[in-house]
C-alpha cells in the first residue's frame, strides 16, 4: 500500500480512522461580535439558533451513541454502546457451475419423460445447495482500534465460517489480531484445507522503501485438518497440525532509482491512478532472517523422517517435549520498468515487474559452495545442486488497452530437477482486467481468472503500487 500501512482488509478498503466525513463541509465558525446586552425574546431566540445549528451540524456525521454529543458521559457508556459500525454488508453466492451440470444430466434423463427444460430448471433452482450468504460488518472502536466480523452461511448445511479481527495502529507499528473457525487455508501446491479452529497474531513495524522491518506471528491450531477438495491421499502440512508456532524475521531493504523521467505531466489532466503515473527502472532487494519455534503436534518431522535434508538452516528438534527450532536467511531481488503517465486515452502504460526470491540462504550458500567446489577440481557439475540455487520468479506486465482498461499477467515460475535435468515450469498464471476508479486517486476494479486453480473473481483494490 502506498502509505505504508496494511489495512485488516488488505488493498481492498481505505482506512477512514480518525478523519473527517467527507459529505457537506464543517461550517466555518462566525466571528464572535462584541458582547452587548438582549432583551429576554431575543435571548430565548438566540439561545434557539445555537440549539438548530448544533443539531444541523451533528446532522451530517454518522450516527452514534448519545455519548459522541457529551464526550463527559462516554467514559460511563457500555463499549457496545461506543462502537460505530462503519459498515455491514451482506454477499450472496451463487453456484452457477452445479446448476448448469444439473440441469445437463437431469434433461438426459428426463427427456423420454418428455417434461420441458423450464420446468426441470424451476426445480433445481430450488436446490439449497446452491446458494450461500456472506455477513460482514466492520465495527470502529477508537480511531485506532478496527473490529471486522464476519460470517458465511452455506444452504447445503456444510459449518458455517466465522471470522473475527481485530487491528489496533501503534505510532510505529501495526498489531492484527485474527480467529478464525473453521478456518480455509492453502498450501505451497495451491490445495485447501479445513481447520477446526485458529487464532493469531501479528505484530509488525510499518514498512518503507528503504531501512530495516521486523516481523512478529503467533499462531495456534487445535483439531484435525482435512482436505477441502481434492485428493485425499495428501500430507498434511506441519505447519496446520495442532499445536502453537511462533515466527519472527527481521529484514533490511534498500531501493534504488536507476531512472526516473523528469519530464513533466500534462498539465490540467489528472492522472488515471497517482502510484502509476512516474515513468522509472528502479530495483529493490530485501535481505533478512528468520526464525522460527513450534510446540506441539506441529513439530513433528514429516513422513519418511527427510526433514534435515528438505529444510536449510539450523535447526533444533526435541521430540519428548514436542518442541522445534529453526531459523534461516532468505532474500528477495525485484525490478520494475514502467512507461507512460497514465494520463492519455491510448498506451500511455507499459509496467513490466520481476521478482527473484530465494527463500533458503542456507540452500542456496551450500548448493553454490558445492558447484564451485566442482569446478575447482575440474569434476562434472552435479545438476541437483542446481535446483537449491534457483529462485522462485515471479512476472508481472501490465498494459494499457483503452482509456481506464488495463491487461495484467501475473505468472509465477520454478524449476524442477527431474530426470538429470534442469526443467522450467510454471507454477500459476493469472489474467486480470483492471479499470481504474479516477475520482479516487488511486483505485482500481480487478476482474481476474486464475486457469490452475479455475477461480474466478471481482474486486476493489486501493492504493496498489
Amino acid at each position: 500500500m502506498g502509505n505504508g500501512r496494511r489495512g485488516v482488509l488488505g488493498s481492498g478498503h481505505v482506512d477512514s480512522g480518525g478523519a473527517r466525513r467527507s459529505g457537506s463541509p464543517s461550517p466555518r465558525r462566525p466571528t464572535p461580535a462584541p458582547a452587548r446586552a438582549l432583551s429576554r425574546s431575543q435571548a430565548h431566540q438566540a439561545k434557539a439558533d445555537r440549539f438548530h445549528a448544533h443539531i444541523h451540524v451533528h446532522a451530517s456525521r454518522p450516527l452514534l451513541c448519545c455519548s459522541r454529543l457529551c464526550p463527559a458521559t462516554r467514559s460511563h457508556r457500555p463499549l457496545w454502546r461506543q462502537l460505530l459500525c462503519r459498515f455491514a454488508s451482506v454477499l450472496g453466492q451463487f453456484n452457477l457451475q452445479k446448476f448448469v451440470t444439473s440441469v445437463r444430466e437431469g434433461g438426459v434423463k428426463k427427456r423420454s419423460s418428455g417434461s420441458s427444460w423450464l420446468k426441470n430448471a424451476g426445480k433445481y433452482l430450488c436446490d439449497k445447495s446452491l446458494y450461500a450468504l456472506g455477513f460482514c460488518t466492520e465495527y470502529l472502536i477508537t480511531p485506532d482500534d478496527v473490529l471486522l466480523v464476519s460470517s458465511d452461511v452455506y444452504g447445503d448445511n456444510k459449518a458455517t465460517r466465522n471470522k473475527a479481527v481485530f487491528h489496533h495502529k501503534f505510532p510505529q507499528h501495526d498489531l492484527t489480531v485474527e480467529a478464525v473457525w473453521p478456518g480455509l487455508f492453502v498450501d505451497k501446491s495451491g490445495d485447501y484445507w479445513d481447520v477446526p479452529f485458529s487464532i493469531g497474531m501479528d505484530l509488525a513495524s510499518i514498512s518503507s522503501n528503504s531501512g530495516s522491518s521486523y516481523h512478529l506471528c503467533i499462531q495456534h491450531s487445535s483439531g484435525a485438518a482435512k482436505l477441502f477438495a481434492g485428493h485425499q491421499n495428501l500430507e498434511m502440512p506441519q505447519t496446520l497440525l495442532p499445536g502453537l508456532c511462533m515466527k519472527t524475521g527481521y529484514a533490511i531493504k534498500k531501493s534504488v532509482d536507476i531512472w526516473r523521467s523528469k519530464a513533466g505531466k500534462l498539465k490540467s489532466v489528472q492522472p488515471l491512478d497517482i502510484f502509476l503515473s512516474d515513468p522509472h527502472i528502479s530495483m529493490s532487494g530485501i535481505l533478512g532472517t528468520v526464525v522460527s519455534g513450534s510446540l506441539g503436534d506441529n513439530s513433528a518431522r514429516s513422513r519418511g523422517g527427510n526433514e534435515p535434508q528438505t529444510s536449510g538452516g539450523f535447526g533444533l528438534h526435541l521430540p519428548g517435549n514436542k518442541l522445534k527450532l529453526s531459523g534461516d536467511l532468505f532474500a528477495s531481488l525485484s525490478f520494475s520498468a514502467q512507461h507512460g503517465h497514465f494520463q492519455r486515452l491510448f498506451f500511455d502504460l507499459t509496467r513490466v515487474h520481476g521478482r527473484l526470491d530465494f527463500p533458503s540462504g542456507s540452500k542456496f550458500i551450500s548448493g553454490a559452495a558445492h558447484l564451485a567446489q566442482d569446478l575447482h577440481n575440474s569434476k562434472p557439475l552435479d545438476l541437483a545442486m542446481l535446483e537449491p540455487i534457483c529462485p522462485d520468479v515471479t512476472l508481472s506486465l501490465q498494459q494499457q488497452i483503452v482509456g481506464e482498461f488495463i491487461f495484467r499477467v501475473d505468472s509465477k515460475l520454478g524449476f524442477n530437477f527431474t530426470s538429470g535435468e534442469l526443467q522450467p515450469h510454471v507454477r500459476d498464471t493469472i489474467y486480470a482486467v483492471e479499470y481504474a476508479l479516477k475520482v479516487l486517486g488511486s483505485a482500481k476494479a480487478v476482474a481476474w481468472y486464475s486457469p490452475k486453480q479455475k477461480e474466478a473473481m471481482v474486486e476493489l483494490r486501493f492504493f496498489e503500487t
